[in-house]
């Protein structure tokens, strides 16, 4: 097998992949070495989002285009790398003859830490994906200084003619990290900045797929939960895509984490 191999007759492995972190250098970000060893960080970080660039082609080696049509990733980033370090995606081998399954998934480096960890599916299996299981925890308003004012349902932007506007191959999206562009909306009332960011969880379920760079769709979303942690304040965004016909094409559940060291609202 080319891309991907099996090893010990129940993981399905690929290839060693090296991230490059073209964002170094970006303003108040932790892709930048500067400002992510300020908040604790070894050093410029490669987005969590990256990682889930790595099961396509395994995808596409067990399922063909299936996966493009109708599937999800479902991921939990837990270990932040940074330029250059060797990860690579791994998940449980699929049952023989089953049409429509989900199956445990991970990106690992080559020390064997989990960078990130969850399920991607191809089809309509019953399992529900990894992130879609775990609890929305929502906080109590006076945990919150960074997120201050954002409320469960409060809506995203809305878009009714929303177009994506390139990295298509053929019109199609093949890449989550571009679909995960593609999903992603945030309240315009709530402001972050100055603190600083990071992504720490992604989940991208494809209805109707694929995704299409000349497509008109609706765009929306809404605030499913927040919360806050010794270290961060994080929020949880599901967005849609729709098509002009009210069509659910694809959704997204992703949670953002912001560093309380990182904001004045939390200097002492």
């Amino acid at each position: 097998m080319s891309d991907a191999q099996v090893a010990n007759q129940d993981r399905i492995v690929g290839e060693w992949q090296k991230p490059v972190n073209i964002w170094q250098g970006a303003e108040n970000s932790t892709h930048t070495d500067s400002v992510a060893r300020s908040v604790g960080m070894r050093g410029g970080t490669i987005p969590g989002t990256v990682h889930l660039t790595h099961f396509p082609a395994l995808l596409t080696q067990l399922f063909g285009d299936r996966w493009l049509r109708q599937g999800s990733i479902s991921m939990f980033y837990t270990y932040a790398t940074t330029d250059g370090e060797p990860v690579r995606a791994v998940m449980k081998a699929p049952p023989s003859g089953v049409a429509d399954v989900q199956m445990e998934a991970w990106v690992e480096d080559e020390q064997g830490r989990t960078v990130c960890k969850g399920t991607v599916a191809v089809g309509k299996p019953s399992a529900t994906p990894y992130i879609r299981g775990l609890p929305l925890e929502e906080g109590r308003p006076d945990e919150l200084r960074i997120l201050k004012g954002i409320a469960v349902g409060m809506e995203t932007p809305a878009r009714d003619d929303y177009r994506i506007a390139k990295g298509a191959v053929d019109g199609e999206l093949h890449d989550f990290q571009l679909m995960y562009r593609a999903l992603s909306t945030f309240p315009e009332q709530i402001k972050t900045a100055p603190a600083v960011g990071f992504f720490g969880g992604t989940e991208i379920i494809l209805h109707a797929g694929p995704l299409r760079a000349d497509t008109s769709y609706r765009k929306s979303g809404r605030v499913a939960g927040y919360g806050a942690s010794p270290k961060t304040e994080f929020v949880w965004i599901d967005s849609w895509l729709h098509d002009q016909d009210g069509q659910l094409i694809a959704e997204m559940r992703h949670m953002t984490r912001w560093m309380k060291v990182s904001s004045p609202l939390w200097k002492a």
